[in-house]
């Protein structure tokens, strides 16, 4: 064990009153001695691969990341890997023809079985709607309805959902407001079961990818997916929305966002978790938009996701006993931990944010006024 890289990685940690084998919790315990060369060689990814391989525990893992988070420390360790990404992420587009399916592959084709058990009762993997709401069932209905009731929907109405996940949202408008849908995924999985979920209902589910659109609808939404559009791919994306939506219609587009533009993702998060994935940021949006649409509204919850995301790692810390111990092993449970609990440190320290915009081709006539 080199004492210099322990004494290093002790004072970052003291910057952030994080304390190694103390009792609260954000403290941690070290159960390796190469933890300490692992993460200054590799910052983030050689933290969350070190947490993995069992290298290290905190007494509240979100507790210690979101220490870091405030403190910063995360800004100033960086490893070679990071470099590497940033470069591939500006030379290549990387979410664009066959890499714009491998988020699919690998992440949202794990099971269906993980994602019922950490859901909930509606398979909605984006952030809930929680001002007046009990409990992460009613946070996700909350959220349907607010989306539906802020495209206004029609009974009548052709609604495309891109990036649709397992159904659920179209489902939802279909039952409650009576539209017809459309709803496209790149993942085989969610389509399989969105197919069966929306089955009796005027839905159609695709395995397609955006580019591929060019179709009229009244209404279009989008959740939790911009997230995978990529930098490179901003304006093409609204492009295709403007072509697909009629000019009276509304556009929902409901996506994380960080507060700085950046051109790629955490190291970690794009290898094991959103493989080319990219936040986008304010200034990005307004800029990939610019002369395509008015901005009707802009609504940030982005606190509630903190609430979210508790709720589903309580879900599936219940889950783990009765779920396939070869398939989702140690080192996986791990890694899922580590990153649900960097997902909420993430949004408790107010580095990330949940926007709901709401555009439409040629202004509301009279105005808009914004559901709440």
């Amino acid at each position: 064990m080199d004492l210099g890289l322990q004494q290093r990685v002790v004072a970052l940690l003291e910057e952030a009153d994080i304390s190694v084998g103390g009792q609260r919790e954000q403290d941690i315990t070290v159960h390796d001695p190469h933890f300490h060369a692992r993460v200054l060689a590799h910052g983030s990814l050689g933290l969350g691969e070190s947490y993995m391989d069992g290298c290290w525990d905190a007494v509240r893992l979100d507790a210690f990341l979101f220490q870091l988070m405030q403190a910063r420390i995360d800004e100033r360790v960086h490893g070679m890997g990071e470099l590497v990404d940033a470069l591939k992420a500006r030379l290549f587009n990387l979410q664009a023809g066959k890499g714009s399916y491998e988020v699919g592959r690998r992440h949202y084709d794990l099971g269906n079985d993980l994602y019922q058990a950490m859901l909930g009762r509606w398979m909605v993997y984006s952030c809930g709607y929680w001002r007046q709401a009990a409990d992460l069932d009613q946070a996700q209905e909350a959220k349907l309805d607010l989306v539906c009731r802020k495209l206004r929907l029609q009974p009548g109405q052709r609604v495309l959902d891109i990036g649709c996940g397992w159904g659920e949202a179209l489902k939802f408008a279909a039952e409650r407001y009576g539209v017809q849908g459309v709803g496209i995924t790149i993942s085989v999985e969610q389509a399989e079961h969105a197919r069966r979920l929306c089955a009796g209902l005027p839905v159609e589910i695709r395995l397609q990818d955006y580019h591929q659109l060019d179709e009229p609808f009244d209404a279009i939404l989008s959740l939790g997916m911009f997230e995978h559009v990529g930098e490179k791919n901003y304006r093409d994306y609204f492009q295709v929305v403007r072509r697909c939506l009629r000019p009276q219609g509304l556009f929902l587009l409901h996506t994380i966002g960080t507060n700085v533009s950046r051109h790629r993702t955490d190291p970690w998060i794009a290898r094991y978790i959103f493989p080319n994935s990219m936040l986008p940021s304010a200034a990005q949006i307004a800029s990939a938009s610019e002369g395509l649409f008015v901005l009707e509204d802009w609504h940030n919850f982005g606190t509630d996701y903190d609430r979210t995301l508790q709720a589903w790692w309580s879900n599936i810390q219940a889950a783990w006993p009765r779920l396939d111990a070869l398939r989702y092993d140690q080192r996986f449970r791990r890694m899922w931990h580590f990153y649900l609990a960097g997902s909420m440190a993430t949004f408790r320290s107010r580095r990330a944010q949940l926007w709901q915009l709401v555009l439409s081709p040629e202004g509301v006539p009279g105005g808009y006024r914004a559901p709440r």
